[in-house]
């Protein structure tokens, strides 16, 4: 699945375009390394999203097969480190 679609599929940002312009202007980071919008996301995978008051830094436990998925089973697909 590619980064903005599961970065809008868990909740982690209320919508794919809001991910795409993260991802587009530099402040997502997949393992270590600047994310393309195109990157794909596999279990195991560690996300950082700098913001402007600090970074949040994610865990990928669970690649959705649904669009979306209820903000009550988030904490299935990712966990916050």
């Amino acid at each position: 699945m590619r980064i903005d679609k599961w970065l809008s599929s868990v909740n982690v940002v209320k919508r794919r375009t809001v991910a795409q312009d993260m991802v587009k202007s530099g402040v997502v980071y997949l393992n270590g390394v600047q994310a393309k919008p195109s990157k794909d996301v596999k279990v195991g995978d560690r996300i950082r999203i700098d913001y402007l008051k600090g970074s949040k830094h994610y865990e990928v436990l669970q690649i959705p097969t649904t669009k979306t998925i209820p903000k009550s089973k988030k904490e299935e697909y990712v966990k916050e480190l």
